[in-house]
Parts: structure tokens; sequence; C-alpha cells
């Protein structure tokens, strides 16, 4: 005699719970069927851990139904849909489209690292679905590669929208355990910042690393560890090389106002065009790498391509002339508070006069009306007060380019304290933590002046010690090579 069939459970008198789709520490997500209109759905039934006190709890599942309500009025095809927010019983329910898709974590853990083509095409279509969550005012919180969906067909669906990390202060802790995905958290939620979309396109940028490196940037045996790489490590990217490798370091520059944008990532990523994404979601080995996809399909883009490559971050300049990148509030240039600063170059400028090169040391405050010249000048072996660390081409190839215009003061400080920042705060130069910054950008009158491709439509980096004391040696650990 066989027992009768168990009745499934029924949320809301419509959304009938048919089987687990997996669980977490926010939850559990059901596949489920719409009994209204047949449509099988996904609902994530929302647990939040223990210990948290009941008004805070509250306040919690307020603001989770509030975001899933905002987010179902979202519409971008990598936007997971919202159906229904729903609280029964004490209980909040989300209700969202089903996608019958694998996630990143596991296609990686399964096939290994993804050929660049497929990580630029994932990275356009998740930058898409997070501007326009950005532009709506939602902050997703837990962007990782478990929370992004490939279909067969190689789009891109990103899950828990608003839903996921619905709890601003990262530190709040459960028997000291951190909500969230710690190895995708931000430097500036560590330090206890809300989270906004500079945080999403963080975490986007440690996601795409893991996606065409197979490996997770930060992720270490413990949540200590791994919080303590995220605030002092940075990544060492081998397969990401040319466009893809500079938006990927762009987005995991620490501070979040130096930090690449949404529009500013995914102009960069256009600029190389986009390949088409094999049917089976994962490409197959012999798929060839984009630059030379691209470089097979139109020879007389070889030379630029190469220069790309070799360029990489380089290239947001070439599109600031077009007006691609910097029609829109681009990069912020250091605060008062940084220690930061970036000044003008050449006749009539903050520097009236600099005559240095790269890796040269010298004596004195870099400040305004400072002369940079042989005068100043110091062995790099002797106690001095700032070293120039690195040099930066605006222009791919400046000599091709005579008649350039001048990109803006704006436009020129916010690439060059980009790419000085991305160079401080990684392996090449020493206990950048330490180094106050300061950029050197060409005025307009040394831009005009300079039509040969020489020195002054360069961007300089040059670094001293934020405590003012004398540096002893060079900063720069190439140089040790």
């Amino acid at each position: 005699m066989h027992g009768q069939a168990v009745e499934p459970r029924v949320i809301a008198g419509r959304y009938a719970l048919v089987a687990e789709l997996g669980r977490g520490g926010m939850g559990i997500v059901w596949r489920a069927q719409d009994r209204h209109i047949g449509r099988f759905v996904a609902i994530k039934e929302l647990h939040l851990p223990d210990g948290i006190a009941h008004e805070e709890r509250r306040v919690l599942e307020e603001r989770a139904l509030r975001e899933a309500r905002t987010a179902g009025k979202l519409n971008d095809p990598a936007v997971v849909t919202v159906f229904d927010a729903i609280n029964e019983n004490g209980t909040t329910y989300i209700v969202m489209e089903l996608v019958e898709a694998a996630t990143l974590s596991t296609l990686i853990s399964a096939h290994g690292p993804m050929p660049p083509n497929q990580v630029v095409s994932i990275a356009l279509q998740s930058l898409s679905a997070l501007e326009a969550a950005h532009q709506a005012g939602i902050v997703h919180r837990d962007v990782k590669p478990g929370n992004l969906m490939i279909r067969p067909d190689g789009k891109v669906k990103l899950t828990d929208f608003g839903i996921a990390q619905a709890v601003d202060d990262p530190r709040l802790t459960t028997s000291g355990s951190l909500i969230g995905s710690p190895a995708y958290m931000s430097p500036e939620r560590i330090h206890g910042h809300e989270a906004g979309p500079a945080s999403d396109l963080w975490a986007l940028g440690a996601t795409l690393c893991y996606a065409v490196e197979g490996w997770s940037p930060f992720e270490r045996s413990s949540t200590a560890s791994t919080l303590h790489a995220i605030m002092s490590e940075t990544p060492r990217l081998t397969r990401a090389t040319g466009v893809l490798g500079a938006v990927i370091t762009g987005l995991l520059i620490a501070d979040p106002n130096a930090r690449l944008s949404g529009p500013q990532a995914r102009a960069m990523l256009a600029s190389i065009g986009n390949q088409p994404t094999p049917p089976t979601g994962i490409a197959p080995a012999q798929t060839q790498q984009y630059q030379q996809a691209a470089a097979a399909a139109d020879p007389a883009k070889k030379k630029r391509n190469r220069i790309i490559a070799l360029a990489g971050a380089v290239v947001i300049a070439a599109a600031a002339f077009t007006g691609g990148i910097f029609a829109h509030k681009s990069f912020t240039t250091p605060g008062a508070g940084s220690g930061s600063q970036a000044l003008t170059y050449g006749e009539g400028a903050e520097i009236p006069v600099f005559n240095l090169y790269e890796n040269t040391c010298g004596i004195g405050e870099v400040a305004p009306a400072k002369l940079l010249n042989s005068d100043t000048r110091e062995e790099c072996d002797k106690p001095h007060d700032f070293e120039v660390f690195d040099v930066i081409d605006t222009l791919p190839i400046q000599s091709n380019l005579p008649d350039a215009g001048y990109p803006g003061l704006e436009s020129l400080k916010s690439l060059g304290v980009s790419r000085c920042e991305m160079t401080l705060n990684s392996g090449w130069v020493k206990d950048g933590a330490k180094l106050k910054l300061t950029t050197l950008v060409p005025s307009e009158s040394a831009w005009v002046k300079d039509k040969g491709g020489n020195a002054e439509r360069k961007v300089w980096c040059l670094a001293s010690a934020k405590d003012g004391s004398k540096l002893d040696g060079t900063i720069s650990a190439k140089k040790d090579n």
C-alpha cells in the first residue's frame, strides 16, 4: 500500500515549492511553479543568520522587500527578472525568473579558465546589468562567480540583485563570521564604508580575474587572510593581457574614487570588438585569443593591436580624444584627505620646468612653482625626497598624431592618476601604502608645443614618503631584477 503523495508547500496561495535548488548563508532557493499561469520560477526564501536583533532583522527584511520590488523594474537582458516579493508568516520570499544555466564558478571548476574573448563578452553583459541597476539606485552587494549564470548560448544572467547582500555594513557578524562573500568584498567595505556602485565594480573585477585566470585572486584559507590579501596584495595576471588585463586591473584599484567606472570599462572593452560566443557557453580549446582574432580579421590592425597589448591601460587616452570614455564624469582626482596631488607641468603651468626621467630621484618638496631639473636631481642610493617611478605615453603612437587636440585637463588627470595609482599599488613599487603620489600632466601649452611625440605629452608618476621623511634607496622594485 502506497502512502499518500505529499502536497507541496504553497506560498501566497500561488507558488508551489517543487524542489530545493540550493541554500546558503542568506536563505534557500527553491524551484517552484506559479499555479496561476503554470510558469516555473525560482523563489528565494530569505533566512537572516541567527544573532541579529529583532528590530534590525525587521529593518533588513523590509529593505530586502523594497530592493526586490525595485529590482523588478529593471529591464536588462543580463538581469534576472524579479516577479514578486512576499512576506508571509514572518518570512520573506523573492520570486524570480528561473534560469536554466550553470554558474560561472561551476563552469570554471569543471572546465578551467575561459578564453579571454569569452570573458570580454561576460564582462560587457555584466557591466550592462550593473549599469542598469546603479542607474535605478540599486547596489548588488554580492557580485561573485556564484551569482553569474552563463546560459548554453553564452548569455549572462546576474542574479540576486539587491537581495543576496541586504546588509550595508560588511562587519555585521554572527559568531564572528561575515555576511556575504569575503573574497569579493571591496577594500572600502572592509574598512566599514557603505556599499556603492564602485564596490560592485571591484567585485566584478575580481570575478573577471577568476574567469580568465582560473583562480580567485584574493581567496585564502581563512577569512582573516582573505581580507588581508584584499587590503595588501595585487593579483598577478598571466592570461589577461592588453585591454582585458587593463580593465581588470582598473576595476581592482583600491581607491574607489580612482577605480574604473562602468562606462569607462565598457568603452575600453568595446574598443577591441566583440567576438561571437560558441553555442556551448564554454569555448573549445582551439578558440583563438581575441587579440589574434581581431588581427586576423583586419591585417591593418595588427600593429595597433600589438601596441594596445603592450600599453594596456594607456588605451584609455586614445578613446578620450574621440569623446568615448570621458563623455561622462571620469576618475576623481585625489582628494584633500588622501595627501596625493595632480599638477600640471610646462610653460606657465604649476610645475614650470620639468626635466627629469623615469627612475630618477630628487630633493625638495614637489609643489607648485617647483623647478624639477638637474639642480634638483639626487642619486637614488642617497637620501632623497622623491622618485619618478613611472612614465605614461598619453597616445599609443604619439609621433603619428602630431596635431592631436588637447584632451582636457580633467581627462589627463583622470588617466594619469588612475595609471599611476595602479603602478603604485602593484608589485612594481615597494611599500606603496607608505608613499604619497604626485601625478604630473602636461598643460595645454606644453601639449600644443610638443608635436614630435616628446616628453611634454607624457604623464609622470612621482612618489614621496607620506610622513615627510627621506627615502633611502629606490622604491622601484623592477630595478632590483
